[in-house]
């Protein structure tokens, strides 16, 4: 087949509703689409793709045509998004569209499980939630499900509008903006530009929105649009109190007392996003509190660990100077006779890279923290700037090298309370064994 229309595919897809990116994932009732990267082209993969079980192998370089399980198209992602926009159209139940700079995915996750109380609900799968994932978590909704939830990342401007065209949402939650991304957006004007595509898309569809009563930023950007509020104020629709976060978050919502196992204050507007959009569709309020108490964070989100010595929160899987902020100022707040920071680079910030970790190091001064190890070189080269040190503090170009220090070296004597925080790349998850 080639350069098939797509409704023609899409009666395809109908067959086969099993759509992947990846060849070693290849069994009967899938077709694959070969997507390409920086480092490969999908096109040499659909021969073998096929032979393990594909039933199409949809492709964009003719070259590799070898008869008709194979689709030739003009381009595959296009081919792909307007597959998922198409199919998209076709589904007649509400769709929830989370963008932010920080707590999306908490948000993302506490959603799902609350809804999940009441509704078969499918959310975009661990952080699937780019250019590529958005459209593949749309083709996996199949017709028992009742809402989507679907998470958006981005690194440019238009790409939430891009994603919004594809998911086409008729409710919207930015949970913040922060500068994340600064690298790739070149502003923080850029990064709010982005994020607010999704009210300008909410706006346009006169559809609504899920919004932080006591957050200036957003409550500027949503004029015109049907708000559904949150927050500690008696006017939003869904108040919430923050009653304790030393270490773990405990939420009061109507006479309840959520015990959460999220670590932070940070994580309350999370928690209150998710309770609010409980409220609106329906689930119980003893549900609500059920489904946040069983949640569990994991993948290096301030997660809690308890080693042999030390208790860990280890909130490596990602970094942006408004978390790492919050973060430090949350743990600043908690209880503990010794503590450490273990901080690694923040990266993706481009010409403010350096600027943005004297702030951070500023702040740790301020706190007067003590006990302080820093990895990469942007803090080194932050820190060698501001000429800044601490009776107890270490400076390390990478995690390797702050494994093989805590080897030869013993720091913690005595139970230590210990924040590790820092951008993916950094890989500081790795150090927790040595701990």
């Amino acid at each position: 087949m080639k350069f098939p229309e797509i409704p023609q595919l899409y009666s395809l897809f109908e067959k086969f509703p099993n759509v992947i990116t990846d060849s070693r994932k290849c069994t009967a009732g899938t077709i694959f689409f070969s997507l390409k990267g920086e480092n490969f082209d999908g096109n040499q993969f659909a021969a073998s793709a096929l032979e393990q079980g594909c039933n199409y192998a949809v492709i964009d370089n003719e070259t590799y045509y070898k008869g008709e399980k194979y689709i030739l198209v003009k381009d595959c992602l296009t081919t792909l998004q307007a597959l998922a926009k198409y199919h998209r159209e076709h589904l007649k139940i509400p769709f929830i569209a989370i963008t932010g700079s920080n707590g999306k995915t908490t948000t993302k996750e506490l959603i799902k499980d609350i809804l999940s109380k009441k509704y078969k609900v499918l959310a975009t799968t661990g952080n699937l939630n780019n250019h590529i994932g958005v459209p593949l978590t749309l083709l996996s909704i199949t017709s028992n499900i009742e809402i989507a939830v679907i998470e958006m990342g981005a690194n440019h401007i238009g790409e939430i509008a891009m994603l919004c065209d594809i998911a086409q949402p008729d409710y919207g939650l930015i949970t913040n903006i922060g500068k994340a991304h600064l690298g790739e957006f070149g502003s923080f004007d850029a990064v709010v530009k982005t994020k607010t595509e999704l009210y300008q898309y909410i706006r346009n569809k006169n559809g609504k929105i899920f919004i932080n009563a006591e957050n200036d930023l957003l409550i500027s950007h949503s004029s015109g649009i049907d708000k559904i509020t949150y927050g500690i104020s008696e006017k939003a629709y869904c108040m919430c109190q923050l009653s304790d976060a030393d270490p773990f978050l405990k939420v009061k919502y109507e006479n309840e007392m959520i015990s959460s196992q999220l670590i932070g204050k940070y994580n309350f507007e999370n928690v209150a996003a998710s309770i609010c959009i409980g409220k609106y569709l329906g689930v119980d309020t003893r549900k609500i509190k059920e489904a946040i108490e069983e949640y569990v964070p994991s993948n290096n989100r301030s997660q809690v660990i308890k080693t042999k010595i030390n208790t860990l929160i280890l909130d490596a899987y990602n970094a942006n100077p408004s978390s790492m902020r919050v973060a430090i100022e949350n743990f600043y707040d908690m209880q503990g006779e010794n503590k450490w920071l273990i901080l690694g680079d923040m990266l993706e910030l481009g010409e403010y890279e350096v600027e943005e970790h004297k702030n951070i190091l500023q702040l740790i001064a301020e706190k007067n923290f003590k006990n302080i190890i820093l990895v990469g070189n942007r803090f080194s080269k932050a820190m060698s700037e501001m000429n800044i040190s601490s009776p107890r503090q270490l400076v390390c170009m990478n995690s390797d090298e702050l494994i093989n220090k805590l080897k030869s070296t013993s720091f913690f004597e005595f139970p230590s309370l210990i924040l590790i925080k820092a951008s993916r790349g950094i890989k500081l998850e790795k150090i927790v064994e040595y701990l």
